[in-house]
């Protein structure tokens, strides 16, 4: 067996080399974070769920003409994507008030805005990736003018396709967190969209009432992680054979696919 080059590892994938030029092999692990990492556990069958959910929207977005780095999906936990620098900002877009937000602002949970907020948050754990403006981000040379608006475009456009599609499938978008990268093959100047989509990356309320389907399952503890990223899954029938979820001596879940 060949050994891969590992090129980096966050809190919830690894990066490799890829097997063709200018490419990354993306790995989708069972690991789930929260609070920077504080709180952490695994839970098997997780990376394959998020690996077949973030194709499943990246594939949706790319229909629409936003460009993002996946190639194609290689297996069951891992995706070959176009190899990007990544920006250092995490973009989030607020379509209602819950979590950092409404105890920074003081805002109510719940609290529809009129338009969607659009935040940048700067990368980097050692300091909790702080909250920054425009011109903290133009000052630090963290991306350019350009790509700032790119940016923001991309994100807008991003909100009103997953927030359509998750309508249909009777959950309602909160907020989500996007990434971009520029891609290290200089023949595509433009930033594209990066790392994943899956509900580690969004809030995801249940349309009827209001229970949540994604990682404040996990930060929150009110509830089963592997049960509501299953749903999820079914409502959008992702689920290549039936999945059943059962609980293990470690109390962790399994997704077992059958």
């Amino acid at each position: 067996m060949v050994k891969r080059q590992k090129i980096y590892e966050g809190k919830a994938k690894v990066l490799y080399r890829g097997t063709e030029p200018f490419t990354f092999i993306q790995h989708f692990k069972d690991d789930v974070t929260a609070f920077n990492a504080e709180k952490k556990d695994t839970y098997e069958g997780k990376g394959v769920l998020n690996n077949i959910f973030s194709e499943f929207f990246m594939k949706g977005l790319s229909e629409i003409g936003i460009n993002n780095h996946l190639i194609r999906r290689i297996n069951m936990r891992e995706q070959l994507v176009m190899a990007c620098e990544i920006i250092p900002l995490e973009v989030v877009v607020r379509n209602i008030s819950t979590g950092s937000i409404s105890k920074r602002l003081g805002i109510k949970e719940g609290h529809v805005f009129s338009r969607p907020i659009l935040e940048f948050y700067y990368k980097d754990d050692k300091l909790n990736d702080p909250l920054v403006n425009e011109d903290h981000i133009l000052e630090f040379e963290w991306a350019t003018v350009q790509e700032l608006e790119e940016i923001s475009s991309i994100a807008f456009r991003v909100n009103d396709f997953l927030s359509g599609l998750f309508f249909g499938a009777e959950i309602v978008l909160v907020d989500f967190k996007l990434e971009f990268g520029r891609p290290l093959d200089k023949s595509n100047s433009k930033v594209i969209l990066a790392d994943e989509i899956s509900p580690d990356s969004c809030r995801l309320w249940d349309k009827k009432n209001n229970k949540r389907l994604d990682k404040d399952v996990f930060r929150l503890d009110i509830g089963n992680i592997s049960e509501a990223y299953e749903e999820v899954a079914q409502r959008f029938n992702l689920l290549p054979k039936r999945v059943s979820v059962q609980n293990n001596k470690m109390k962790n879940n399994i997704f077992s696919l059958e």
